[in-house]
């Protein structure tokens, strides 16, 4: 990368910015990713409202001890100046075994500095059946040649 990823975004630099997110999330390191937001970010995940970066670290600590073999993809859906609109599906397995399949959309905003200030996600899970998984490759980064939501028809 020859710049830094900073608003106003094009839409080469949100999408790579749109990867980076869905990197870090495959890593599932709570503090890797909390590095992405700003010190006071505000997130509504769902029914939860989080603020800033200790609070990321707890929910996404005890999102991953729930979600286990979290897979996710994330797509561009808009973009303009400092925000990104995103779609993303991944699939995870309870403690029970039980696979779902969790749908969503997110809306980020960034400051000048290109940390996430605001994330507002709306997630829908679906259960699903092992045999219905879509997302095989091995924990961490989705390789590049792996099909995208749209490829996959989500």
């Amino acid at each position: 990368m020859t710049h830094p990823l900073l608003p106003p975004f094009s839409r080469i630099d949100a999408i790579q910015k749109v990867r980076l997110a869905e990197d870090a999330w495959n890593s599932r390191s709570p503090e890797k990713v909390s590095l992405a937001y700003t010190p006071d970010s505000r997130w509504r995940n769902r029914s939860s409202f989080i603020r800033g970066r200790a609070e990321i670290v707890e929910f996404l600590t005890n999102k991953w001890k729930r979600e286990i073999e979290y897979r996710l993809i994330k797509q561009l859906w808009a973009y303009h100046n400092n925000r990104i609109a995103v779609r993303f599906a991944y699939e995870w397995r309870n403690t029970a075994g039980q696979w779902t399949r969790s749908y969503g959309n997110e809306n980020w905003e960034f400051d000048g500095e290109g940390l996430m200030a605001a994330r507002h996600a709306s997630i829908n899970d679906l259960p699903i059946d092992e045999s219905e998984r879509l997302f095989h490759w091995p924990l961490g980064r989705r390789p590049d040649d792996h099909p995208s939501l749209s490829d996959l028809g989500l």
